[in-house]
């Protein structure tokens, strides 16, 4: 086998060398091309070469013949169909052909790859082999001969002349526009034809877009078979294509019909009349490009891109068709810039998920500057079948740019892992520094060019129409739709109330599920702006029933955005702005503008209860009984608040918060004691307030600003210190001046009620000292619970000089619990020695953040004893 191999190859080089010296082999009569001119053949399939007679029955027909320039040469490639009628297999290695170019070189052709494998043709069978030959500068398959020899030893060479294939002169390759061309991909069959050609203008480039429709004729899906795509012009120019990011890793069901596109830089002066679309395929054991199918392009058009405010823009992805529109364009300046706000819908109207490719995002003033635009929520999106997504976009335009006229600009980038709007020269102007792809002079016709990393085009011009921001007004409610969903929301009330050194705004909102669908909620943070953000604001949001994230169709939520700004501050404007959380990223959910109305403290009538709504925590609030203790430089204002559980089962109460409002305006945040057990259901806590006010301070119509506490966005407990409070209410207060009792029966202080029975001084004849007893009755009522009072009981005893003493009792202590106990103590002064009788008298005082008031008083006799003999 190797010395007949090599015995083959020096025929093979002799040959060559006569070949090249005769010049101009013909092929016999019977076989050869047709003399006169043929009639113009459009498509390969519409002219059909004669078989050659090989001898002992096999023949051999060129099936087809393609050329393409690459930088070394033209590659001419060519399949020959060997067909076998004998009874026992053919060698090919009896057979061979050559390449005759019009200047009279005579070529051998080469088997490509696996082709070179094939050395016979099995009796009965037919078997096709593609060669390949380098044909130099030759460009053009006109004149173009395949010469067929056949191995005989007794001809002068040991090659005899079998016949011989002439390419027509008007003969070609390209399937004309219109007309499907049959031909093999992947080894599937796929009817193709090229659709459209497109040419786009963005940034100073022209790009051209190619459409190419393919059907899959076979059996098995058909995937990119991995060719080169080429836009060729009528001077034989060549740019390589890029496949669409719309198209990336395009699969093609058995029988399904597909156009796929293809992007390309061209340059601006290129003329586009009779474009060709080339596919070639590369041959890795070659290492050389081979002319695939070829079709002719229909004369070049400029689609229309702009998109009519409120019109859905269809953009087809992998064979979905994905609807666009633009919507909610609104705008509000915010210092030098207008601040724009818009959504771009996205749905999915076909029955597969589709990925969108990437995408840039701008806005184009009428003058040509550009201002880029994230465009994280468009980029590589997946959607399900039918689903929707509602993607927010923000923008900032100087207010210098006309804000009339501006268009969303959704462009396109191919071939690059990253996009970028162009380029800015500072004045918001592009660059136009988008890459170039295929050559920009004017290319060789032998040298295709290589596209760089990236192509930008444009996909659509969406126009925004000019709309300034609406300002929502209180209790009105609103329809909205964002990423999350569709629901109608409204302002329920905006409040300002002080906190601290501060004041407070609370924006209480809420959010009504308006689908046949539920709502889900994203974990929600809440900002408020005030005056174009001009003004500090530091912001904390509440959510009642915070862990209920659904929201079943019709159902509501109620939140309160708040807000601390300084007390002096005054605003005009205010937005409320609350986001969610999508992938990590900070997704909005609701940004609206609010009118500066802020509405009223609600008032409730003295002896209403204010109600606490919240989970868990539901309660009825009611005033028992508010007084005043008067102290020598201010005094003190004080309340006694019955809290009453209406919950269905033991839960612990929310923290009250509150501050003391007089009728000329101020305001003094009250000390607060509250119990911190748990409440049965229809339980009452007793909750104390008070604060320290000027002694001039009028509190004839003072009132309490009443709310619950909440601490990182949730209602907090009477152990926890708040960060501010909710549901703020103005609870009209009935003070009542303290009128002592002048007896000290049933004298309260809750728990405990004391009775003093009797009482009795006993003076010693002579003695400096009287002996007090007292007897009294105690008794403590737990029928409210309460938190640490810190009352204290003050026993003021007045002799009957006129002089007092005072005694801290301690209840429960000092004083026990009881029927008819006795407590007994003693005054010493050295008078007494020469008082004759006289009368004391006992007060009873309640000593509160060291105010008193006096709960009653009664006077009592001093008895002299005069001591019997044995004493003395």
């Amino acid at each position: 086998m190797r010395k007949y191999r090599v015995t083959y190859a020096a025929l093979l080089v002799s040959s060559l060398v006569a070949g090249q010296v005769a010049g101009s082999i013909t092929a016999p009569a019977a076989h050869a091309a047709p003399a006169a001119k043929p009639p113009a053949v459009s498509a390969p399939a519409a002219f059909k070469f004669n078989s050659v007679p090989m001898g002992a029955g096999v023949t051999a027909v060129l099936e087809n013949i393609n050329i393409w320039s690459q930088p070394g040469g033209s590659i001419l490639s060519y399949t020959l169909k060997y067909t076998n009628s004998g009874n026992s297999s053919a060698s090919l290695m009896h057979y061979f052909s050559r390449v005759v170019t019009p200047g009279g070189s005579v070529l051998p052709g080469n088997p490509l790859g696996a082709d070179a494998l094939k050395k016979k043709v099995g009796a009965k069978e037919s078997l096709s082999v593609t060669y390949y030959v380098n044909v130099g500068q030759t460009s053009s398959l006109q004149g173009i001969k395949i010469s067929m020899l056949v191995w005989d030893a007794k001809t002068k060479g040991y090659l005899k002349q079998a016949g011989s294939f002439g390419v027509p002169a008007n003969y070609s390759t390209t399937a004309a526009v219109g007309t499907s061309l049959g031909t093999v991909m992947n080894d599937i069959p796929v009817a193709a034809s090229a659709d459209s050609l497109q040419l786009y203008k963005y940034s100073g480039k022209v790009y051209a877009k190619v459409g190419v429709s393919l059907t899959n004729k076979g059996n098995k899906v058909l995937s990119d078979p991995g060719y080169s795509a080429y836009l060729v012009s009528a001077s034989g120019t060549s740019f390589e294509l890029a496949l669409s990011g719309t198209q990336a890793d395009y699969k093609i069901q058995p029988q399904e019909k597909r156009s796929i596109y293809y992007i390309t830089e061209i340059p601006a002066y290129l003329k586009t009349d009779n474009m060709k679309l080339q596919f070639t395929k590369k041959d890795e054991t070659a290492k050389l490009e081979l002319a695939k199918s070829s079709y002719k392009l229909p004369a070049a058009s400029s689609p229309n891109l702009v998109v009519g405010s409120g019109v859905v823009k269809k953009i087809v992805v992998n064979n979905n068709t994905v609807d666009t529109l633009l919507r909610n364009a609104n705008v509000y300046a915010q210092d030098a810039d207008a601040v724009w706000t818009f959504q771009m819908q996205l749905k999915n109207t076909g029955n597969r998920a589709v990925t969108l490719p990437s995408y840039d995002l701008a806005v184009k003033s009428v003058k040509g500057k550009v201002f880029p635009v994230s465009s994280k929520g468009v980029s590589g999106v997946t959607l399900k079948p039918l689903e929707t997504k509602i993607v927010p976009l923000t923008v900032k335009v100087p207010l210098e740019v006309d804000q009339s006229g501006l268009q969303l600009m959704m462009i396109e980038s191919v071939g690059a892992e990253s996009i970028n709007v162009p380029e800015s020269n500072g004045t918001g102007e592009s660059t136009g520094n988008t890459g170039n792809t295929g050559n920009t002079g004017t290319p060789s016709a032998a040298a295709p060019a290589t596209p760089t990393a990236k192509m930008i085009f444009p996909v659509a011009y969406f126009v925004i129409p000019y709309a300034l921001r609406t300002e929502v007004t209180t209790g009105q409610e609103y329809m909205t739709t964002n990423s999350y969903g569709s629901f109608s929301y409204s302002i329920e009330s905006l409040q300002r109330y002080p906190w601290r050194d501060d004041d407070m705004l609370a924006a209480r909102l809420r959010i009504t599920n308006t689908q046949n669908v539920s709502l889900t909620l994203p974990e929600l943070k809440g900002t408020i702006k005030l005056d174009k953000e001009s003004l500090p604001v530091t912001t904390e949001l509440y959510m009642d029933n915070k862990d209920t994230s659904v929201l079943a169709p019709g159902k509501s939520a109620e939140l309160y955005v708040l807000g601390k700004i300084a007390y002096t501050s005054e605003f005009q404007d205010m937005r409320i702005v609350l986001n969610g959380t999508q992938n990590s990223e900070t997704a909005a959910f609701l940004d609206v503008s609010v009118s500066n109305s802020i509405n009223s403290i609600p008032t409730i009538e003295q002896g209403k209860s204010y109600t606490i709504s919240g989970k868990g925590k539901t309660a009825s609030v009611q005033e028992n009984r508010t007084t005043v203790y008067q102290g020598e430089s201010h005094n003190l204002v004080y309340t006694e608040l019955y809290l009453s559980s209406e919950e269905k089962r033991q839960s612990k109460m929310a923290r009250l918060q509150a501050y003391f409002k007089t009728k000329d305006g101020q305001y003094f945040e009250a000390g607060t004691s509250q119990s911190e057990n748990s409440a049965s259901p229809g339980a009452k806590q007793l909750v104390v307030l008070w604060a320290k006010v000027p002694k001039a301070t009028d509190l004839a119509d003072v009132s309490l600003y009443l709310g619950a506490g909440i601490k990182e966005g949730k209602l907090i407990e009477a152990k926890e210190e708040a960060t501010g409070f909710v549901n703020v209410a103005a609870l009209q207060l009935n003070p009542q001046a303290n009128v002592p009792k002048n007896t000290l029966e049933s004298t309260v202080l809750y728990p405990y009620t004391i009775s003093v029975l009797t009482s009795e001084g006993k003076r010693m004849k002579s003695s400096d000292t009287i002996d007090i007893t007292m007897n009294y009755s105690l008794r403590k009522d737990n029928i409210y619970d309460a938190g640490v009072l810190e009352h204290k009981l003050i026993l003021q005893i007045t002799d009957p000089l006129g002089i007092a003493t005072e005694k801290v009792l301690t209840l429960g202590t000092d004083l026990i619990e009881g029927t008819n106990n006795q407590y007994s103590f003693s005054l010493s002064r050295p008078l007494y020695k020469t008082m004759d009788g006289g009368a004391y008298k006992l007060a009873f005082y309640d000593e509160f953040q060291g105010e008193r008031l006096m709960l009653g008083s009664q006077s009592f006799i001093v008895t002299n004893v005069v001591p019997n003999k044995t004493q003395e």
